[in-house]
């Protein structure tokens, strides 16, 4: 019953904090409100130091594992040390440590750094930076391909299992079509290619477009969360107007 209580409270808000658990449950102990959420499938939020919680049931996890709401980070993969350990690992040519914060939205330079010294990632230094790639060999050489093709062609996309630099023609268009938007299309658009093209998308979306690494992610953050005011997109009295039929005479 009690463990059904934090459920209402996090299907109606979403997310909440312990204060807000222990209220609802009416007590001030903080093991009492853990016992009933490990009967719920939970998570706790990878910023905002692990202060926000909610439920598996919830959460809407991108394809890195990721969800926000109301700027509030959560990972399927549990603690920021463990998502930064995951995503570098996995990732197709490492990270940098800027990198990976557009993507988390959070610091992530403590959290790397205790990586690397650990040996649970590993941290080298790229074009005068420092870029983290997996602790596994084999998957570091792959890694470490894909940032030199990365770093020789910044326009270079990914379709399908290769990698080729997009056409003249085709970026002629795409420009040619993204300054037909608005600011809010423009970023939400943005946001979407990047999210086709996974790691690395807001870098190289914001180099063929000339915009902020972060405003795309912004951009593809708000689309992963479903954060868009669809009010705004169906504004009154858009769309296509009614067609009179003509009565014959």
């Amino acid at each position: 019953m009690d463990a059904e209580r934090l459920r209402r409270l996090l299907l109606d808000q979403q997310i909440a904090t312990m204060p807000e658990l222990k209220a609802a449950l009416g007590t001030d102990v903080d093991m009492t409100v853990f016992r009933k959420l490990r009967a719920l499938a939970y998570h706790s939020s990878y910023s905002h130091r692990g202060k926000y919680y909610t439920l598996d049931e919830i959460a809407r996890f991108d394809a890195l594992g990721l969800w926000s709401c109301r700027s509030v980070g959560f990972s399927k993969h549990g603690t920021l040390l463990r998502t930064c350990e995951t995503l570098v690992s996995a990732s197709e040519a490492g990270y940098a440590t800027d990198e990976l914060e557009t993507v988390l939205c959070v610091g992530v330079k403590d959290a790397l750094r205790k990586l690397a010294r650990e040996g649970r990632i590993f941290r080298e230094q790229v074009a005068g930076r420092f870029v983290h790639f997996a602790a596994d060999r084999a998957v570091r050489r792959d890694q470490g391909r894909a940032r030199q093709v990365w770093d020789t062609q910044p326009s270079a996309l990914a379709f399908g299992a290769g990698v080729r630099v997009v056409p003249d023609e085709l970026k002629a268009a795409i420009i040619l079509f993204f300054s037909l938007l608005d600011e809010r299309q423009r970023r939400l658009y943005a946001g979407l290619e990047s999210a086709k093209l996974g790691h690395g998308g807001d870098r190289r979306v914001a180099a063929l477009l000339g915009l902020d690494p972060g405003t795309v992610a912004t951009g593809r953050q708000q689309l992963l969360s479903r954060d868009v005011d669809l009010e705004r997109v169906r504004r009154r009295g858009g769309g296509r107007k009614p067609v009179e039929k003509k009565r014959p005479r």
